[in-house]
């Protein structure tokens, strides 16, 4: 079993434009040696955006919420929206809307310009609104790749059902398939890196098992609910962060254990307090619907050193430095 290594969470929410109020759980700027990129390579940067409630917007046309143009190169940004609506539009002449469930893998590349907004139809309407961003790192051998949008809808993911340790026959949740391999089932996008990226409900109490690579980092965030995860129980809007691959694999070694990965996901039921029909009316837990949600991201250290600045991730300092002059001299994304 992973051994967990940190629980990310503690950070206090920041606006990112008027449109997004974000946690950001982790950022490969942070400099804490023990929680750093290189124990969560490829991944850069992970921005929880916790359930908010928005008003409709009476001026959902000419002033939408979110952000304007703003510059990315050298990574993928990866988009998963649970609530709301999401409209992007960029420098290619890309645009779309990210509707609830779907999601949206940008490789930025040799370089983009673009800018997000809640959609139109959601402007109008308002109501709940929840999105999580992470930022995937390219390897320097695709760092100049040409910049793509991969729009992935929910019902292109394919979805798979978690049964209970107990009992294989009882279904206790589902993994939408986002990217990577699950027991051979490929996920819809497509990566530059092995990576899974796995959106999961659990919607009925039991404890389930998910299978992974030895080899990979691996991050889980708890989105909705509350989960015991390898027994520790854990709530939403926390970002779990396991032992590095070489960690957890030393230690095998040291026990003669075989290097099979596994996590543990356990929901608890929810109870409710209800009098008996009884003389003395005693009161009984009765157990009560309960549910969760959990994005799971495991990926294949890449192992190159990372020079970054802002929105650019690049792998040298030359590298990083020629890319702010092309943006100040308008050669950007050429």
């Amino acid at each position: 079993m992973r051994p967990i290594k940190h629980i990310h969470g503690d950070k206090a929410p920041q606006w990112i434009g008027d449109g997004f109020y974000v946690k950001t759980l982790i950022n490969h700027l942070d400099d804490d040696p023990d929680i750093n990129y290189r124990h969560t390579d490829p991944f850069l940067l992970f921005d929880y955006g916790q359930p908010t409630t928005f008003a409709p917007n009476p001026h959902y046309q000419t002033k939408p919420h979110g952000i304007g143009q703003h510059p990315h190169k050298g990574f993928e940004a990866v988009t998963v929206a649970y609530a709301g609506e999401i409209s992007h539009a960029d420098s290619a002449g890309g645009r779309g809307d990210i509707l609830a469930g779907d999601a949206q893998w940008m490789t930025t590349g040799r370089g983009i310009t673009h800018e997000e907004f809640h959609s139109e139809a959601f402007g109008a309407r308002g109501g709940l609104f929840s999105m999580v961003q992470l930022w995937v790192n390219l390897p320097s051998a695709h760092k100049l790749t040409a910049p793509r949008y991969q729009s992935i809808k929910r019902a292109d993911m394919p979805m798979v059902t978690l049964t209970a340790d107990s009992n294989h026959q009882t279904a206790i949740g589902t993994a939408a398939i986002i990217a990577g391999d699950w027991q051979g089932i490929k996920g819809a996008a497509s990566t530059f890196t092995p990576i899974n990226l796995w959106d999961i409900a659990l919607y009925r109490a039991g404890a389930t098992t998910l299978q992974l690579p030895d080899t990979h980092n691996v991050l889980l965030l708890v989105q909705e609910g509350e989960v015991l995860v390898n027994g520790t129980a854990i709530s939403a809007g926390h970002l779990i962060q396991f032992a590095s691959p070489t960690q957890h694999r030393a230690e095998m070694a040291a026990e003669q254990v075989a290097t099979h990965d596994r996590i543990e996901l356990c929901l608890l039921a929810a109870h409710t307090d209800e009098l008996a029909a009884t003389p003395v009316k005693a009161p009984v837990k009765t157990p009560v619907e309960t549910s969760a949600k959990l994005l799971l991201l495991s990926g294949e250290p890449i192992g190159e050193p990372v020079a970054a600045h802002g929105p650019f991730v690049m792998n040298t300092k030359e590298e990083l430095h020629q890319t702010l002059r092309d943006y100040q001299t308008g050669r950007f994304g050429q």
